[in-house]
């Protein structure tokens, strides 16, 4: 297995770059989204020991970061990482209620995937849009969209919507 800096020399040099020698520590997410899209949206363990070994810090310590941000991620899931708000502001709009419908729908479980590998759900805590709760941001490999003020009819026509382009 190669690491990032032999896979990547140019890409992992520009974010080094971007900091003091003596704070390369600072480049722990931008390198770990650049494994995480390596890895096709998740981190490993391997990743995060080579991340650590490149900006001078443990793994443990690259695996708080994972742990912490809603953005990376340790284990594979859905094409579709579909990421809703439960916060206690949230939850009183709504959103627990709302992924517990929505689960139910897609048979699955909170943090599960649907059988079709698309759809995973999953809670997360503060997208910083309480008012327009029931909120979600949507990853995938083009990236972040977020999606508010929703309502678990919406959200299976919008899950519909991804399903028919898939098959098409």
């Amino acid at each position: 297995m190669s690491s990032l800096a032999e896979k990547y020399p140019d890409e992992v040099q520009a974010i080094l770059a971007k900091y003091p020698a003596d704070q390369k520590r600072s480049a722990v997410m931008a390198l770990l989204y650049l494994a995480q899209r390596d890895n096709g949206g998740y981190v490993t363990k391997a990743a995060m020991e080579d991340v650590g070994n490149i900006v001078g810090i443990t793994a443990n310590e690259v695996a708080g970061v994972v742990g912490f941000y809603s953005l990376y991620h340790d284990k594979p899931a859905g094409k579709y990482r579909l990421q809703v708000c439960t916060d206690v502001a949230c939850a009183l709009r709504g959103a627990v209620q709302f992924v517990e419908e929505l689960c139910d729908n897609l048979g699955i479980k909170t943090g599960e995937t649907t059988p079709d590998g698309l759809i995973t759900v999953e809670e997360v805590k503060c997208l910083a849009a309480c008012d327009h709760a029931p909120v979600f941001q949507v990853q995938t490999a083009d990236g972040l969209t977020y999606h508010q003020d929703m309502n678990v009819k919406a959200t299976l026509e919008l899950i519909e919507q991804w399903r028919k382009e898939e098959t098409s």
